[in-house]
């Protein structure tokens, strides 16, 4: 039976969690400080591991719930720092109980160390993968892309966040001590019963929109609070997602300085009140708390059409991190500032030197996308509900072959609903977005893009791709991806 909104709100005022209803913030009242993911600084030895692991974990205090994680995590993996121009070695060991593969995700890699469905690790073995790294500093991160399981590995736990660095964001002016000023947040759903264990069982109303939780998780906990010092902080957002979309925003109207897109860093901060967040995206925001007050990271609900009455995706949420009634926005993080933490930065920097993307696409040739989603009956009698230009994902079916060194222009026509749609072993520029411009939030580098009705993009080939361990091409709700919508491609 699932958890619901009265059984959470007995829980958190058990625990002293909560004054009163309305007004609900269960984070901000006791649930603990944050904690970061592990770091494994791999900079210097250019080399690191990872263990997949089973283990339980307690996430709303109550019943523990099977989990998968890496290394010392039960849930997610630990912060991977590696240089941005570096052949770093890989080593990752399954020990649960299925096989799975590890893509990573945002990385400009060949082909064959991408980690897509063509290279699972079976249970007891290890893959040894040289990542040839060569592009700019960005926050990416690393999750299982396993042929019809990613949606059920990814709520399982088995993803974790990438830094790459060049080492010199203290000369950009840029916060960079790890969960001090520098915070790795990672945004996640999930929905519980009422014994507080986490379930994934997608019904076909999932499986057509996606599948959304009621209670919100950072950093794979419920109720933390993020505590940071009286100056510039810096947020690291990657959402973990397997469909809900976010809006975030500072309660308290802070403005956000984006400074990076999932794939790089801007030119200069650009000052935005609030960021539409798709599943697989990331940015980096600043903040400044010089001012010594606490605020709430929130998000506002985001409608996702499609054939059930508009679509919103999973409905409101009640503060604190819990999902409740329609519409409105709710609470993804408290932030309380510690005076006694020494802020390192003092004042939002005028120019952080990124790349903007200007790509040459004088004669670039152009691919059509279209992302489909069966419907209604269609919907139940097909195994494969969803697909790109009208044929679902097969393992065995390369849907086309680019040369390498080539720059192509990609319409993408998201049909009924919007989609995050993302791309391997590249970055992108977007071009337009409903005919139209494109807005701050897509005006970097990209590797993700969420597609509401129309896109176009400008892609250059650089990294090989046999047919053997080709790129993938696809929506990244997740239930989308098992479901068909994913296509793949050889760069030759």
């Amino acid at each position: 039976m699932p958890l619901t909104r009265r059984d959470l709100i007995k829980r958190a005022g058990a625990a002293g969690l909560v004054a009163g209803w309305p007004g609900l913030s269960l984070a901000q009242s006791g649930g603990g400080i944050l904690r970061m993911p592990p770091l494994v600084d791999a900079t210097t030895s250019r080399a690191f591991d990872l263990l997949a692991r089973t283990g339980e974990t307690n996430f709303l205090g109550q019943s523990a719930t099977s989990t998968w994680g890496f290394n010392d995590q039960t849930f997610l993996g630990p912060t991977l720092r590696l240089a941005h121009n570096s052949l770093t070695k890989a080593s990752v060991r399954n020990s649960v109980s299925e096989p799975f593969s590890l893509h990573w995700h945002g990385l400009e890699i060949p082909g064959q160390a991408d980690g897509g469905p063509h290279q699972p690790i079976a249970t007891g073995a290890t893959w040894a993968v040289d990542l040839n790294i060569d592009q700019p500093p960005a926050t990416v991160w690393y999750h299982s892309h396993t042929h019809l399981r990613t949606a059920d590995h990814v709520q399982k736990g088995l993803a974790g966040v990438i830094q790459l660095t060049d080492g010199r964001d203290d000369e950009r002016g840029l916060p960079s001590d790890y969960g001090t000023d520098d915070l790795t947040l990672v945004i996640q759903d999930r929905r519980f019963d009422r014994s507080g264990r986490a379930v994934y069982d997608p019904g076909m109303h999932d499986r057509m929109m996606g599948f959304t939780g009621d209670v919100i998780l950072v950093n794979g906990q419920f109720g933390a609070q993020a505590v940071v010092p009286k100056g510039i902080v810096r947020l690291r957002l990657l959402n973990g997602s397997n469909a809900r979309i976010y809006n975030l925003a500072s309660r308290a109207g802070r403005t956000l300085h984006m400074v990076s897109t999932d794939t790089g860093f801007l030119d200069r901060p650009i000052s935005i009140d609030s960021l539409q967040l798709a599943p697989g995206e990331r940015a980096e925001v600043l903040l400044d708390f010089s001012d010594g007050t606490s605020d709430m990271l929130v998000s506002s609900s985001i409608a996702n059409g499609g054939m059930m009455g508009g679509g919103m995706m999973g409905g409101g949420m009640m503060g604190g991190g819990m999902m409740g009634g329609s519409g409105g926005s709710f609470d993804i993080l408290p932030i309380s500032v510690d005076p006694s933490r020494r802020a390192r930065i003092d004042r939002i920097p005028e120019g952080i030197g990124g790349t903007m993307p200007d790509l040459d696409i004088r004669g670039a040739s152009r691919r059509d996308i279209a992302l489909q989603s069966g419907m209604g009956g269609m919907f139940r009698r097909r195994r494969n509900q969803h697909s790109i230009n009208g044929n679902s994902f097969e393992m065995d079916r390369l849907n086309f072959s680019v040369q390498r060194g080539a720059t192509e222009i990609w319409a993408i026509d998201g049909q009924n609903m919007a989609h995050p749609f993302h791309v391997h072993g590249v970055r992108f520029q977007v071009l337009s977005e409903n005919d139209g411009p494109v807005s701050s939030r897509n005006s970097g580098w990209k590797d993700t893009v969420l597609v509401n009705r129309r896109a176009e993009i400008a892609i250059r080939f650089d990294q090989p791709a046999p047919a053997s361990t080709p790129f993938m091409f696809h929506c990244h709700i997740l239930e989308h991806e098992d479901g068909g919508m994913m296509g793949q491609f050889s760069v030759v």
